[in-house]
């Protein structure tokens, strides 16, 4: 897969074009790209995706964006994975902002090739979001490119969204979750040396790097790893604060892999969350959260023998 930056191409070549942020790829995304893969196959084009980083609710109000569901990497990552030709990665800055609508359109046009463009019937773009699925159309059939709307992907009657992916990861709804990805909500990171709490208390844990401070869940989890060149790995995770043990209010995420012994520092993992077995808690002395986590891994280890 080609990863560009910017709305340009160093090839003339036409392409099939989707545009948006595909926070997680979910069922409704994957939907798209597929339909985006028939529509390239049927004018012989290659499939290309335009996308913004940072996310533009993050450009204009960091504090009430929302938590972000995959980072830049896991989003191509899973691009590549779906087969998609060429990602577009537009940085979304002041500039970018004020890119008027139909100064888009022409651009996606005439500097990425666009001769096919599928985007969801409610998107909108461009300065003051101005730009819809009417002026996109319009301005495709002046300039010679199709245009196509693609409607919201139900999953059990419900509308997939990546805000409904957050809510329900935040309220621990693992199952339904999975349902909207259509596979198990997962974080992936380096691992890197933490305070070696985990490994006092009888716990050695790997610390994952968080690419971004607000996670969307928070809590303990039955989790399942899966680790450069050792395959998949089972565990319990703690993704929180840390009450008991620290005041800092950035969050960690510490996964204690079962009768495991290997030096990992610096590996790539990918943690899928499969349950939620409890809130974070702030217990009063590091004895009775040693227990807790004693209980934590016996009910994590019992969930795999009743999933196996």
């Amino acid at each position: 897969m080609q990863i560009l930056r910017g709305l340009y191409s160093p090839s003339t070549q036409p392409v099939a074009l989707t545009i948006g942020n595909f926070d997680g790829v979910h069922l409704g995304h994957r939907a798209l790209l597929s339909e985006l893969r028939s529509a390239a196959v049927r004018l012989g084009l290659q499939t290309a995706a335009v996308i913004f980083e940072p996310h533009p609710r993050e450009f204009f109000a960091p504090q009430q964006a929302p938590a972000r569901l995959t980072s830049l990497r896991e989003k191509l990552e899973l691009f590549e994975a779906i087969g998609v030709d060429r990602v577009h990665v537009c940085r979304f800055d002041a500039g970018f902002a004020q890119m008027g609508a139909g100064d888009f359109i022409l651009a996606l046009h005439e500097k990425v090739h666009a001769k096919f463009v599928l985007i969801g019937d409610d998107f909108r773009f461009g300065s003051g979001r101005a730009g819809d699925f009417g002026l996109m159309e319009k301005i495709g059939a002046q300039r010679g490119f199709e245009v196509q709307a693609v409607r919201s992907v139900l999953h059990d009657g419900v509308r997939v969204s990546s805000t409904g992916i957050r809510a329900a990861l935040a309220a621990g709804q693992m199952r339904e979750a999975q349902g909207y990805l259509g596979r198990p909500y997962s974080i992936s990171g380096r691992v890197v040396h933490g305070d070696g709490m985990g490994r006092k208390l009888g716990f050695p844990t790997a610390n994952i790097q968080l690419k971004h401070n607000r996670p969307p869940l928070s809590g303990i989890f039955v989790v399942q790893v899966h680790a450069e060149g050792m395959g998949v790995l089972q565990g319990a995770a703690s993704l929180g604060v840390r009450p008991t043990v620290t005041r800092d209010a950035k969050p960690v995420l510490e996964v204690h892999l079962f009768e495991f012994a290997q030096q990992i520092y610096g590996k790539h993992l990918r943690v899928e969350f499969l349950q939620k077995l409890r809130d974070e808690e702030k217990y009063p002395d590091l004895e009775s959260l040693t227990k807790q986590i004693a209980l934590d891994v016996a009910h994590a280890k019992k969930w795999f023998e009743q999933h196996d």
